[in-house]
């Protein structure tokens, strides 16, 4: 009892309650969204597929490793259910990211306060279910770990090394930038104990655990497509096909010139960081290693998509945190903080509306706004989207499919059923070699009752000789089949 009267007087504990209860508001108006956000469709298409027995990459595909599509198909892509999962690894994520903020400096009060903010705000996405969302958790508390470590020479310190790699392990199966928090803690390491270590000594006693543990999920990875017949599609899904997409973006010149030159900026700034290590605290250098990599992660594929920034968030607070407690460096750290987010500014599409997001859902919530109003607030194509639903649903036999060419998966889920195809929007369809070929075909064996064609995309290149064109809802045309 005294232990929790204790508790309860911790600014810490009160701090952290009040914390909870603002993110939880922030995030309330997530839950309640419509099926809109085009991501979310993809990933809500294939876990529906998984758990009718499809297999992830050879029978439905996507672009990236596969914990989000099982944590999807766990949930049953069921929306409400993933936000207020997400929900619940952000409400982890404070936490950690508070304990970890203590560990570095004093102002960890204003740090949490700013993630909090940040991380419940629509500003940056973070009320969508994307894999950013889920793999901060585990990156935060690998992150926690290595600054935790113990003394040298103690029995815990490989077991916690280890056990942070996992961590990093499983974010990486969320998402493979991952892969640069990883290199960030593994230089950090090395860094750290170059005055103690030298060389093969620091490689084993910090980096091999490290490496080892990262491996392990990865190898699980393997093992588990391997056993299904499906490796190959696995790494060329979630690794081999993501080549071309960063090199779209990353071209001036030649392929990848822009990847190179930021890899050579990166490169350049950690040297800068390494002969000027005496400077700065052993805090100063982990943020500093941890924000450059995250920097370079969020501009990786040169895409100025806005949950990008979320792999960005926990770095950019301690950051701003620091500047607060290193005082001898504070001018050269305000500068670098200045630069980045200006760079961030310019470079990247914060949401707009966060102030009217809360605004619609309160006018909703109260009844002064109808459920169309309400719906096009998110995009003015969503209520469309619940008008094809309606209408299919009310014909849609309990074993038949329908076929969408467009880039609006959610509406197989608002309409509640799978898709029969391997490519589940049409710039997957476009992207792929194979995209048209195995759409013809999967159509002509699996002769779906519906295809629904949606405005504005490159015009089908498949036949309709066994359809008519049913009716057309908001230019929407809905073909059915003769028989």
């Amino acid at each position: 009892m005294r232990i929790v009267l204790k508790l309860g007087k911790s600014h810490d504990l009160l701090f952290l309650v009040f914390s909870f209860v603002a993110f939880f508001l922030l995030r309330l108006p997530s839950f309640f969204e419509p099926n809109w956000y085009g991501d979310e469709g993809v990933y809500q298409a294939i876990g529906e597929a998984i758990n009718k027995g499809s297999l992830l990459y050879r029978d439905i595909w996507d672009n990236k490793p596969p914990l989000l599509y099982f944590l999807y198909a766990l949930f049953n892509s069921d929306q409400f259910a993933l936000r207020f999962v997400s929900f619940i690894f952000g409400a982890f994520s404070i936490v950690v990211f508070f304990f970890l903020s203590k560990k570095l400096f004093s102002h960890y009060f204003l740090t949490t306060s700013i993630f909090v903010i940040l991380l419940g705000l629509p500003i940056i996405e973070g009320n969508i279910a994307n894999a950013e969302n889920f793999m901060m958790l585990p990156i935060l508390l690998s992150a926690f770990l290595i600054y935790s470590l113990p003394k040298p020479h103690s029995k815990t310190v490989s077991f916690q090394l280890v056990a942070a790699g996992l961590l990093l392990g499983i974010a990486f199966l969320f998402k493979v930038v991952a892969i640069f928090d990883l290199i960030a803690f593994l230089i950090f390491l090395v860094i750290a104990n170059i005055h103690h270590r030298f060389g093969l000594a620091i490689i084993k006693e910090k980096v091999l655990p490290l490496v080892f543990g990262f491996l392990m999920p990865f190898i699980i990875a393997v093992l588990y497509f391997w056993t299904q017949g499906t490796f190959a599609d696995f790494v060329k899904a979630s690794f081999s096909s993501n080549i071309g997409y960063v090199a779209w973006e990353n071209k001036v010149i030649f392929s990848q010139d822009l990847l190179l030159l930021k890899t050579l900026l990166l490169g350049i700034v950690v040297v800068l960081i390494f002969v000027k290590r005496k400077l700065f605290s052993v805090s100063a250098l982990f943020i500093l290693l941890w924000f450059v990599f995250s920097l370079y992660s969020a501009f990786f594929t040169q895409r100025p998509y806005t949950h990008y920034l979320l792999v960005l968030l926990p770095s950019f607070c301690l950051l701003f945190g620091l500047i607060f407690s290193e005082k001898k460096q504070q001018k050269i750290l305000t500068i670098f903080f200045i630069f980045a987010l200006v760079l961030i500014m310019k470079n990247f599409n914060l949401y707009e509306k966060s102030i009217s997001y809360y605004q619609n859902f309160a006018s909703f919530l109260i009844g002064n706004k109808s459920v169309v109003s309400y719906q096009e607030f998110f995009d003015k194509r969503t209520p469309v989207d619940y008008k094809v639903a309606s209408f299919i649903k009310s014909k849609l036999g309990k074993e038949e499919t329908i076929f969408i060419w467009g880039n609006n998966a959610q509406l197989y889920k608002i309409i509640g059923t799978t898709p029969s195809v391997k490519y589940v929007v049409s710039y997957h369809v476009l992207s792929n070699e194979d995209g048209m070929s195995n759409i013809r075909k999967t159509i002509k064996a699996t002769k779906p009752r519906f295809i629904i064609i949606m405005p504005d995309q490159e015009p089908a290149s498949f036949e309709l000789v066994q359809y008519f064109e049913r009716i057309s809802i908001d230019r929407v045309s809905i073909y059915e089949r003769f028989f």
